[in-house]
């Protein structure tokens, strides 16, 4: 990387800066640890809502500003606040549900949930992640709670998530995307699971981050990246040095400018320990 180092670290959570039990290494810690103290800027870039971040939180020596919900919010964890939200209006997400459901129409259907921005990780569950009728909510633990499908989508939201329990995501994908205009929403996903990520048009994890790369006085060119999964594409791309993880999506394989080890490997400290 012909002496190039990084002022500005961004790491995607799941399979990237976790391993498969969960947990940030001792070895990937102290790679954090060694970056801060050069001066480097690290920050969290995730799928995640906010408050679903605590417990990444707690294994790290630094509490930093992050990108969640896929760039539709900047949260800075050090005062638990949100600093800005893009959100997605009912209308576009009527307009998306009508679609999928015209997609899916021989697979199922789809059910429905929505992640409303809140403002800090004190807020109800119940009020912030809202599900409808069907809709099997895999992290039951966090909370949640259940309106019908007008009024889950009847107000704007920074994420709006379709499910279906007989497609796998990228299945889904590919018979949803084709029918949503880019103009209206954009659609990815994050894991293999039949969850389909929907928020405003533009918002991506690129958004986050360049929002994030102002706040720190640096541009594209003085951050890394790291990913596993199709969300984290654009981010991969807009960045200096895209990283995508060993285990990671056939499509995030490719976009990267280069590959590291897996999350179970120490991939993101692999990387880290070149410069820190």
């Amino acid at each position: 990387m012909d002496g190039w180092r990084p002022h500005l670290i961004v790491s995607d959570i799941d399979g990237t800066l976790l391993n498969s039990e969960d947990r940030v290494t001792p070895r990937l810690r102290d790679a954090i640890s060694r970056a801060t103290d050069a001066g480097c800027e690290v920050a969290l870039a995730t799928g995640r809502p906010f408050r679903w971040v605590g417990m990444v939180l707690d294994q790290l020596p630094v509490r930093p500003i992050c990108v969640t919900s896929n760039g539709a919010v900047l949260y800075d964890s050090a005062s638990d606040s949100v600093l800005s939200a893009r959100e997605i209006s009912a209308e576009a997400m009527t307009g998306v549900l009508e679609a999928a459901e015209w997609a899916l129409r021989n697979d199922g259907g789809v059910a429905v949930a929505v992640e409303r921005v809140g403002v800090s990780s004190l807020d109800d569950p119940r009020d912030v992640f809202v599900i409808g009728p069907g809709y099997l909510h895999t992290w039951e633990e966090q909370g949640f709670g259940s309106a019908s499908r007008s009024e889950v989508i009847g107000l704007p939201a920074v994420k709006m998530i379709l499910r279906n329990d007989h497609l796998t995501a990228p299945q889904m994908y590919a018979k949803i995307a084709p029918h949503i205009v880019a103009t209206e929403a954009h659609v990815t996903y994050s894991m293999n699971e039949g969850l389909i990520e929907v928020a405003a048009p533009g918002v991506t994890k690129a958004l986050g981050v360049s929002r994030l790369a102002e706040i720190h006085g640096v541009s594209s060119d003085d951050v890394v990246a790291f990913g596993d999964m199709p969300n984290d594409i654009e981010m991969l791309k807009w960045v200096r040095l895209g990283v995508a993880m060993g285990n990671a999506n056939p499509s995030v394989l490719e976009a990267g400018d280069m590959v590291t080890a897996t999350n179970d490997e120490g991939g993101v400290a692999e990387v880290l320990e070149r410069w820190f």
